[in-house]
Formats: C-alpha cells, sequence, structure tokens
C-alpha cells in the first residue's frame, strides 16, 4: 500500500513537473513569436527607407564613442540619433536637410568626414602637426643620444 501511494506521488510530481515546462516553453514561443511579427522598434519598415537610414548613419559620428559612426555605437546617443534619422527619413526629409539638421544641431564634428573649412582646419591638420612634433621629438632624442655616445668615447 504504501508502495503504491509513493509511486501516485511521483506520477503527480511528473505531471505537474512536465506542465509547468508546457507552460515555460509556450510563454517562450509565444513571445518570440511576438518579435517576429514586427520589425524591432529601431527599423523602418520599408526596406529601401531602412537602407537609407543604415547609410546615413554610417556618415555620422557618435558625439560619446567619437571613432565609431552612429551605425557601429550602442551608445544611448547614439541610438537616439539612429531613431531621429528615422523619424526624418519617415517625415519625408532627404539626406541633404537630415545632414543640414545633424549638422546645425551637432557641428561638423557629428560628420564622419567633417568639410575642408577654415572652421575645421584644426580638425584637419591635428593629425599632421602631432606626427609632425612626434618626428621633431624623436629626432631630437636620436641626436642627444649620438652627442652623448660620442662624448663616451672621446
Amino acid at each position: 500500500m504504501t508502495m503504491m501511494m509513493g509511486a501516485n506521488r511521483t506520477h503527480s510530481m511528473l505531471i505537474r513537473f512536465a506542465r509547468s515546462v508546457c507552460f515555460a516553453v509556450a510563454i517562450t514561443v509565444g513571445v518570440s513569436a511576438a518579435s517576429w511579427a514586427t520589425p524591432p522598434p529601431d527599423t523602418l519598415a520599408n526596406p529601401a527607407a531602412e537602407a537609407r537610414a543604415r547609410s546615413l548613419q554610417k556618415e555620422f559620428r557618435c558625439l560619446v564613442c567619437q571613432g565609431q559612426s552612429l551605425d557601429e555605437s550602442e551608445a544611448p546617443l547614439a541610438a537616439d540619433l539612429r531613431g531621429v534619422i528615422r523619424q526624418r527619413i519617415q517625415a519625408g526629409d532627404t539626406n541633404p536637410q537630415i545632414e543640414r539638421y545633424l549638422v546645425a544641431r551637432y557641428g561638423d564634428f557629428i560628420l564622419m568626414r567633417p568639410p575642408i573649412e577654415p572652421s575645421t582646419y584644426a580638425l584637419w591638420l591635428s593629425p599632421l602637426i602631432l606626427l609632425l612634433v612626434a618626428m621633431a621629438i624623436a629626432l631630437s632624442v636620436v641626436m642627444r643620444a649620438g652627442k652623448r655616445a660620442r662624448a663616451g668615447q672621446a
């Protein structure tokens, strides 16, 4: 008799476990099916418009990361700016209008390829100036080391 009660209890526990697993699977499938039904919130339903948005996002710099485009960056500000680009596309703005809008708000620095003009000379020339300064320092160090070596031999 005790053996029979133990078997019933085990059977009852297995049934509860199976129901719990089925419920978890149903919830998981339901949630994932809902995500398949609509595109993610940060994409446009029109594939051509989405391709245009992605292309534009590659032309603008993330103001937080600075070395990455908006398309590459995971920063919250980059996500917000991607949303702005999509909103402007949906509003019917052209690519130059979107560019002017973002440059007006954030300056030429937002462009991955800023224009060469007096206000951006420092942006364009700073790498060259830093390279020249580094070469001058390296040349100075080598010259001093050469003088010390010759002075030590004499």
